[in-house]
């Protein structure tokens, strides 16, 4: 991990920072190959030619870039979350209601080849 998705992650709001390492965990271990870098001023995980952004704003974490039908089923089960085209916007109070394997499927949809 470079000094810029360091400097990020130590940036995290605190009342942000389980959620989103739990996201980032579930990232990593559902695909520990992938490489985490900087875009668009948030982390993006790369497998492949794949992609997918998770970043913090002021109400939780956001997730973004899976390809078309690539969200493995996770905006079918929730389609609350969604927001605008290819936006999951994750509230800490929504994720109670995320599973882990419903992530790890959304993980696997937007970054396995």
């Amino acid at each position: 991990m470079d000094d810029a998705v360091r400097a990020y992650l130590a940036g995290i709001a605190p009342e942000h920072r389980a959620l989103f390492d739990r996201v980032h965990g579930i990232v990593l271990g559902t695909c520990p190959e992938a490489t985490v870098g900087l875009s668009y001023g948030m982390p993006v995980y790369r497998l492949g030619g794949r992609r997918l952004f998770v970043g913090t704003w002021r109400h939780g974490v956001s997730i973004y870039g899976w390809g078309t039908g690539g969200d493995g089923g996770f905006l079918a089960r929730h389609p609350k979350l969604k927001h605008g085209k290819g936006t999951i916007r994750l509230r800490p109070a929504d994720a109670d209601a995320v599973t882990d394997d419903e992530l790890r499927d959304l993980v696997r949809a937007a970054l396995d080849d």
